[in-house]
């Protein structure tokens, strides 16, 4: 919904608050979860290692991203303080207000979906079965039954995903429906209205987002070749 074009000084306005790379990395992990599913069910292993290694590459300039991106990028930003948190839970003037950025509680469940999509693909990296024709490229370096034992957990860890998913999706229609945050629709163009004072994120950090993109592709490659040593 546009702000009309003469909203005063006082009046909430649009800005800026979503990058390019954390709107990528979202919408990437929409396509990417049902892939990996659908892939596994189907014993598509080829195609389900590819797509785990892009799903980490992606995870990995999230996190990187995390502490170089723009302000609203940044775990600093959206990680509150507990006090604040339950202070939102509780309904408290101020502590929901909308801002440029998460909100207290949309901050944690961000960091604990990207937890646990971070779980999920590094066990995948150990897991696997030679006589089913696919494995892990980091399986060689753990001994068989443990990684029988990955491979019986990163199976059944898929639920704990699947489970935070849900719950991320089900905010999402609460915020949309309910309290009339159109949180898709930010996520989709970058920008939202804001209160009176708050600011955007200006242009994006080219030089600081292409080191980012360069040392995640490097790595989730570096673990594609069995992550061999350095020196």
């Amino acid at each position: 919904m546009s702000e009309p074009a003469d909203a005063g000084p006082g009046s909430p306005h649009r800005v800026k608050v979503w990058d390019p790379i954390v709107r990528l990395s979202h919408w990437s992990f929409v396509v990417l979860i049902p892939a990996m599913w659908w892939t596994a069910e189907n014993s598509e292993w080829g195609w389900h290692k590819r797509l785990g290694l892009v799903l980490l590459g992606i995870l990995t300039l999230r996190v990187l991203w995390g502490f170089v991106g723009p302000r609203t990028a940044r775990f600093a930003d959206f990680l509150r303080t507990p006090g604040t948190v339950l202070a939102y839970f509780r309904g408290e003037s101020g502590a929901g207000a909308p801002r440029a950025g998460h909100n207290p509680a949309g901050g944690y469940s961000t960091l604990a979906l990207l937890l646990v999509m971070l779980a999920q693909v590094s066990m995948g990296l150990f897991a696997g079965d030679p006589f089913d024709g696919m494995t892990g490229p980091l399986r060689p370096l753990v001994g068989v039954m443990t990684a029988d034992t990955i491979t019986e957990v990163h199976e059944t860890f898929f639920y704990v995903v699947l489970a935070f998913v849900v719950l991320h999706i089900a905010a999402i229609i609460f915020y949309e429906a309910i309290k009339r945050e159109h949180l898709v629709g930010g996520m989709i163009t970058g920008s939202r209205a804001v209160p009176p004072g708050e600011e955007g994120i200006g242009a994006l950090p080219v030089a600081r987002a292409l080191a980012a993109v360069l040392l995640a592709g490097g790595f989730a490659w570096w673990i594609a070749q069995g992550a061999p040593p350095l020196t």
